[in-house]
């Protein structure tokens, strides 16, 4: 195997483990969506397991992702990003960004009528910015409990318990920033004139 061959499939690991949290999923939710055992997708993301052909296809299908996604096919120079919605609990998330490193971009859907759902908190490495579209958003962060409506911002450490959903019957559309890694945001606005 050569080196270049080698370095693709070291990268593999990385993107998958990536790609779970930024859907906020755990190794058991990936595995009943799958087929796959929670501990070969352990050992995928750690690298400790070599990927193949009959893995990777039910994992690009689970994400929404591409194959060369996964495996970090060359750029082709095509600046555009080809969006392929990703529907769950009633959700629909749009993944804005490639790759599965750095910052990833979503806009997420909640339409009006989809299923209510009891908030159930969970936490993961990195840090997430949110911003609110339309409608209002409704979230846990620990113990508080927010409605943030359109146009404002939140962002916190997903180390923190967390959940988002509806605020009301109404739909909600809002986009968020993850860093897998722990990265901040940076907003910055002008100052005010006096």
């Amino acid at each position: 195997m050569d080196d270049s061959t080698e370095e693709v499939l070291t990268a593999v690991g990385p993107r998958l483990k990536a790609l779970r949290l930024s859907r906020h999923e755990t190794l058991a939710d990936l595995s009943a969506s799958t087929g796959i055992s929670v501990s070969t997708l352990s050992r995928l993301e750690s690298g400790q397991r070599r990927p193949n052909l009959e893995l990777l296809l039910p994992l690009a299908r689970a994400h929404g992702v591409p194959l060369d996604e996964l495996v970090g096919a060359p750029a082709t120079g095509d600046p555009r990003i080809h969006i392929r919605p990703i529907s769950r609990y009633g959700k629909t998330i749009l993944p804005l960004s490639r790759g599965a490193g750095g910052l990833q971009a979503f806009k997420t859907v909640i339409p009006a009528g989809a299923p209510e759902t009891e908030p159930n908190p969970q936490v993961h490495e990195g840090y997430e910015w949110m911003y609110v579209l339309r409608g209002r958003l409704r979230l846990v962060l620990g113990e508080l409990d927010f409605v943030l409506p359109a146009g404002e911002a939140a962002e916190f450490d997903t180390r923190t318990p967390h959940w988002f959903g509806r605020a009301d019957a109404e739909g909600v559309e809002f986009l968020s920033l993850f860093g897998r890694q722990g990265e901040r945001m940076h907003v910055r606005a002008r100052p005010g004139t006096d």
